[in-house]
């Protein structure tokens, strides 16, 4: 990005190490990184690198936008995710509460974008991360050694559609299917837990697909996977991987694709324009 030199933007930081690798191509950028982490979900180390940072418990909007305001912040990128379990006990503040009394329901999709409007109506504006981490972007394709089997292809075809249903009713990123049925569906234990769920249900040979939710913008919650992710898949007997290209974030990738590889599970990077064959 031109212009970058110096400019301030604001780094508002969850679990993992997403937050690290966005603050790094902030700083190769020209950006001084101001972050907002949360105790329990957000890692200390974070605050050795950044310019500058507050730490926030969950629901203090408040706060948050004090900090971006008193340090000339107009942008900001949301990375890492907050585990919702963890988030069930948050304690609004008045700005806060007022976003969660407009909305509908307290579903991801509709939380996080009344949260971009209050930014946008203070005057910050919300950057997509992948600006920053190109290279995590998941390839279209087959990205393992081996290729889907007809089954595993049956399988991707039949579970697509219903990811992306599920998706846009804002319950889940990843499904589990087997033989065209659905084996197992991820709600507030995430994507591991699910694929786990699965091969204790139905043994080996489970195909996982992990989408990116119809109307969630691409600035916040991006699907993602990686060597964890592949290990799971190893424990629970899954054959088989599917992610949407482009909006999904593959994190260790080679590493992931040799162990899969040493393993017989098949990567697939499904393209968008796929999600509503069947």
């Amino acid at each position: 990005m031109s212009g970058s030199r110096d400019k301030a933007i604001g780094l508002i930081a969850g679990e993992g190490r997403f937050p690290f690798l966005v603050s790094r191509g902030m700083r190769q950028q020209g950006y001084l990184v101001f972050a907002a982490g949360f105790r329990e979900h957000t890692s200390e180390e974070l605050y050795a690198i950044a310019d500058r940072m507050i730490w926030l418990r969950l629901g203090q909007l408040g706060r948050l936008l004090a900090f971006l305001k008193d340090n000339g912040v107009d942008q900001v990128v949301f990375a890492g995710s907050i585990k919702k379990p963890k988030a069930m006990g948050m304690i609004p503040d008045f700005r806060a509460a007022r976003i969660l009394f407009r909305i509908r329901n307290r579903h991801d999709g509709e939380i996080f974008q009344a949260l971009i409007r209050t930014l946008h109506e203070e005057g910050i504006e919300v950057l997509s991360p992948l600006s920053f981490v190109p290279a995590l972007k998941t390839p279209e394709g087959v990205l393992s050694k081996r290729k889907p089997s007809r089954k595993e292809e049956s399988d991707i075809s039949f579970g697509w559609p219903l990811a992306k249903e599920l998706g846009s009713l804002d319950i889940g990123q990843c499904l589990v299917v087997k033989e065209n049925m659905v084996v197992a569906v991820e709600a507030l234990e995430g994507s591991d837990a699910t694929i786990l769920r699965a091969g204790e249900l139905v043994g080996s040979g489970c195909v996982v697909l992990k989408v990116f939710k119809p109307g969630q913008t691409e600035m916040i919650d991006q699907p993602a996977v990686g060597l964890e992710t592949i290990r799971t898949m190893i424990r629970s007997g899954a054959s088989c991987l599917t992610l949407e290209a482009e909006e999904g974030l593959f994190f260790d990738r080679q590493e992931a694709i040799e162990l899969a590889d040493a393993h017989d599970i098949c990567i697939v990077g499904y393209p968008s324009s796929e999600e509503t064959s069947s």
